[in-house]
């Protein structure tokens, strides 16, 4: 292993590189405080570095996992004591921002809310939005499909990249920085890199797609009897705030009581609600977008559709309401405590739910699971806590995925495979689909040093 070390330092040089008994100093990442395992913590500045130090790699055969925010939800980024790891923290920059072509050329490290900051300066917006945009970064974001609270109107990660940058297993330099909506120039080689997180290239730059910024926002909270009438309420915004609607985040009774108890977030509304939905609408002319938006809560109120409904008069208060959603801290003590992120179709989510929560409550007595959504994108994400000492992961897991197969959902609706998921892949993926993603791992990195074990199992790369 010292050899591969001191190749490493050669490239990056000693300050810019961590050994083993330094890289224990830190956590693994933001779902798990053990110290960090690893060989090797390097920190490259340029893609030509990055190529060096996979080309150095993949002539010894060395393991690398690809570091960005740490806050991955499936283990992705969990290193092995043998492994070398590849941050790219101080690849970091905001290189360009194009405000006539509607683009940003950033690079991987670049911090999510750093992005969204820098281009609001400029008028502009990058819409992807998710809680830990404080953290994680653009190539995390990358190479998980990131999808977040404004899919419903913006699409996901994969919808606003233009081009990028990738550095292959051999230290190739795959450079398609497109900065076109239109190009049909062959092979769109850019989507080979995009939610396969790591696992047949780093990431290193990409071209952002951006959008002006709207002249209206507005968001209200909104409670409901039923799941039938969520359903019916979001087909009312779709049409009648037409494609203004930007997100439509649900959230079950039990969650919004145990995130607002004492200690907790403020209750806007009465926490008794079966149903609570946060929605935002976006425009271009603040006044009528304001009557139109206050219009259509009238009309669902008179209709029965809500029962209740806040509508916040600030930016603060606003916030406000949006971290009731986002900010999840008071559900997850003790623990352990399970976090899922599945897709299906919006008519089997009711009962889908309901069933998950029956296999939580027939397996833990006391065990606790919290729901809360996208919807509008098929989304949904749990909380399992089976109130017990010991570790209930794969228990967790068959009470969430065996009856998502009968409904045709997926295991990951934007998190990934990760670590965690592999063995649940066949849930969502035919044995034919799983042999091309095999296929395609071994060719383009067939001494399978990049993220191995992750997305396909151990041995089958």
């Amino acid at each position: 292993m010292s050899n591969i070390v001191d190749r490493l330092t050669d490239v990056v040089g000693t300050d810019r590189i961590l050994s083993s008994s330094t890289i224990s100093e830190r956590v693994t990442s933001f779902w798990n405080d053990t110290p960090m395992r690893g060989t090797a913590l390097v920190f490259p500045q340029t893609t030509e570095e990055v190529a060096r130090i996979l080309e150095c790699c993949n002539r010894e055969n060395q393991p690398v996992i690809t570091h960005g925010g740490l806050t991955n939800c499936v283990a992705a980024a969990e290193p092995a004591a043998g492994d070398v790891i590849v941050s790219l923290e101080k690849m970091n920059r905001i290189i360009e921002i194009d405000a006539i072509g509607g683009t940003a050329i950033v690079e991987a490290g670049a911090i999510l809310q750093n992005v969204q900051e820098a281009v609001a300066e400029q008028g502009l917006r990058f819409p992807l939005d998710l809680g830990a945009r404080g953290s994680c970064t653009i190539g995390g974001n990358i190479s998980t499909n990131a999808g977040g609270i404004n899919v419903l109107r913006y699409g996901m990660m994969r919808n606003l990249v233009l081009g990028l940058e990738a550095v292959l297993a051999d230290g190739t330099i795959i450079s398609s920085m497109n900065r076109m909506l239109k190009n049909n120039a062959g092979y769109d080689l850019k989507q080979l890199f995009i939610g396969t997180e790591g696992t047949l290239g780093i990431v290193t730059r990409a071209v952002l797609r951006l959008f002006p910024q709207p002249a209206s926002r507005h968001s209200a909270l909104v409670a409901m009897r039923d799941f039938e009438d969520v359903s019916r309420f979001l087909l009312t915004l779709q049409k009648q705030l037409a494609g203004s609607l930007c997100a439509f985040e649900i959230m079950w009774g039990d969650y919004y009581a145990a995130v607002t108890d004492d200690g907790g977030h403020r209750a806007p509304l009465s926490r008794d609600y079966p149903f609570y939905v946060v929605f935002e609408a976006e425009g271009s002319d603040p006044d009528s977008d304001s009557r139109r938006f206050e219009l259509v809560l009238e009309n669902a109120l008179a209709d029965s559709l809500i029962v209740d409904a806040v509508i916040p008069k600030s930016e603060a208060e606003s916030r406000q309401v949006w971290n009731i959603r986002e900010e999840f801290d008071a559900i997850l003590e003790p623990e352990p405590v399970y976090l899922y992120d599945v897709s299906l179709p919006i008519r089997e989510m009711a009962s889908y739910v309901e069933n998950v929560k029956a296999n939580v409550r027939n397996r833990w007595p006391n065990g606790c699971c919290y729901t809360i959504g996208h919807v509008a994108d098929g989304n949904l994400h749990f909380f399992v806590a089976p109130n017990e000492e010991g570790d209930f992961h794969d228990d967790s897991d068959a009470c969430v995925y065996e009856p998502l197969a009968e409904v045709g959902g997926s295991v990951s609706a934007e998190h990934g495979i990760g670590t965690e998921k592999i063995k649940w892949l066949p849930h969502s993926r035919s044995e034919t689909e799983i042999n091309l993603m095999r296929v395609m791992k071994q060719s383009i990195d067939p001494n399978n040093i990049l993220n191995p074990g992750r997305v396909l199992a151990p041995g089958g790369h």
